[in-house]
C-alpha cells in the first residue's frame, strides 16, 4: 500500500506547482465544470504563506492540493483548489487534504466564517461532514476580488447574468459560533 505524506506546503513544494495547475486545467476541462485556473505564481504564493496543504508519496510523487485564501481582513476564508492528481483518485486523499487544510483555516483564523464554492457531490459532502451548510451566496464574502476569481471559470457568463446572486456552484458556508468541533492545537504532518 502507498504511503502518503500529508502537510502545510513551503517554498521546498514549488517544485510541484505547475503539476498542480496543469492538474486543475485537465480537470476542468474533463468534468465540463467551472474551476477557476490559476496560476505557478499564485500557488507558489500559497504555499510560501504557508497557506497550503499538499499531499504526495515517501518517493516524492505529488498526490494531492488544498490553499486557503482570506477576505475582508481574515473574516471570511476559503478552501479552494481542492485537486487531486487522477492517478490518485478514490483513495479517500481528498477527504484527507480537506480535513486538513480545515484544521489549518481554523488554526490561523479562529473566528472566521469558512466558505467554499463547488459544483461537485464529493465535497459537498465533505463540506457537510466538517459542519459547513448550504447558504446563498449574500451570505458570502462581498469583496470584489474574490467574484474577479470566477473570471476565469467556464461558468463566469452564467454568475455575471444572474449579478453574482448564484451560480451552478454551490456555496457552503461553516460559522465557528454555530458548530462547536475540536480543532488540534497545530496542524501536523501526517502520513497515511
Amino acid at each position: 500500500m502507498t504511503q502518503y505524506i500529508i502537510n502545510i506546503a513551503d517554498s521546498s513544494h514549488f517544485h510541484y506547482a505547475p503539476l498542480i495547475c496543469e492538474e486543475i486545467e485537465i480537470s476542468a476541462k474533463i468534468r465540463g465544470t467551472g474551476i477557476a485556473k490559476r496560476t505557478t505564481e499564485y500557488i507558489e504564493d500559497k504555499m510560501r504563506q504557508g497557506k497550503a496543504i499538499i499531499a504526495y508519496t515517501e518517493d516524492g510523487t505529488w498526490v494531492g492540493f488544498c490553499y486557503i485564501e482570506t477576505w475582508e481582513e481574515g473574516k471570511y476564508v476559503a478552501n479552494s483548489g481542492l485537486i487531486v492528481s487522477r492517478e490518485f483518485r478514490g483513495q479517500g486523499i481528498a477527504t484527507k487534504i480537506k480535513k486538513k487544510v480545515f484544521e489549518l483555516s481554523r488554526n490561523k483564523y479562529p473566528k472566521a466564517k469558512i466558505f467554499g464554492l463547488t459544483t461537485g457531490a464529493a465535497v459537498m459532502k465533505m463540506n457537510s461532514d466538517l459542519g459547513y451548510r448550504p447558504v446563498t451566496y449574500s451570505e458570502l464574502t462581498s469583496d470584489e476580488s474574490f467574484w474577479n476569481g470566477c473570471s476565469s471559470c467556464v461558468n463566469h457568463p452564467i454568475l455575471i447574468s444572474k449579478n453574482s446572486k448564484n451560480c451552478l456552484c454551490t456555496a457552503m458556508l461553516y460559522e465557528p459560533q454555530m458548530v462547536e468541533i475540536s480543532i488540534p492545537d497545530k496542524v501536523q504532518e501526517e502520513s497515511v
